[in-house]
């Protein structure tokens, strides 16, 4: 079946629309992360601050990624304020990455796609290339881009610069933690983001691996549907639940490789 004949027989438009409530979970889900994890590391309490921390980067990368496709339910400039502010969480020019990411969609696990590169890897190589993967969507942004893509990227990465150089000259040792398990994360991403959910898919890249485990999506905050994602990339994550019981139920013989 194609692409074409899964969007035609799954009800999905309904699913684009969030509630109040759901805006309110999509656009704030960090923040709780991100203050625990910020609270242990200023009492010095690193190892125990960790969990936290990197819940709160994977929170951050479903609100990120949501805001690449419109979905988060805010207007204009309420979704690029969040992935501005993201950029200097996070320790990455977000507008680069979501560059990348929208180009992912659109040339999927071909010469074009650069976000893809690593899912041809082996999953060592994946996480040897995770500082590659890293420059090279900057580079490639910077290089293709259009203006208003540039001017972010650029405005992202000079924020991150301006408030790197402060924390380290006041010495804040707390946001010191912080932004160096950010950059470890970061150096993650080709592995975690792409290697997982696309490696031995380069026959058919539109049919991504998923994870349709209840546990393991709640843990992982839903960000493992990544088939349901490809096939309906304007869904919020939130309701990608819904949207994977739809395709089921629609297509009940559908391939579904795991991602772990």
């Amino acid at each position: 079946m194609t692409h074409q004949e899964i969007v035609k027989k799954v009800e999905w438009k309904d699913l684009k629309d969030l509630t109040f409530k759901e805006m309110l979970i999509e656009n704030n889900l960090t923040i709780p992360w991100f203050l625990i994890s910020m609270t242990l590391a200023y009492f010095g309490y690193y190892i125990l601050a960790l969990p936290f921390s990197a819940f709160f980067f994977l929170t951050g990368l479903r609100q990120v990624h949501n805001g690449f496709h419109n979905s988060l339910g805010t207007n204009k400039f309420l979704t690029w304020f969040s992935l501005y502010s993201n950029s200097i969480l996070m320790m990455v020019s977000i507008h680069a990455v979501k560059f990348n990411h929208i180009r992912h969609h659109k040339y999927c696990l071909t010469d074009e796609d650069y976000e893809g590169k690593s899912a041809g890897m082996t999953w060592y190589g994946a996480i040897l290339y995770g500082p590659v993967h890293m420059f090279l969507i900057h580079k490639i942004t910077l290089q293709l881009g259009n203006k208003n893509y540039i001017r972010n990227v650029i405005l992202e990465l000079t924020s991150i610069a301006i408030v790197v150089f402060l924390v380290f000259y006041f010495n804040i040792y707390f946001l010191i933690y912080h932004f160096i398990i950010m950059v470890f994360a970061e150096f993650l991403m080709a592995f975690f983001a792409v290697w997982t959910v696309h490696h031995d898919t380069e026959e058919s890249p539109e049919y991504a691996r998923t994870q349709r485990k209840e546990w393991k999506n709640k843990i992982t905050f839903s960000m493992f549907y990544h088939l349901e994602h490809h096939l309906f990339p304007a869904v919020p994550t939130i309701k990608l639940p819904e949207l994977a019981r739809r395709i089921d139920d629609a297509f009940p013989d559908i391939e579904k490789k795991e991602t772990f």
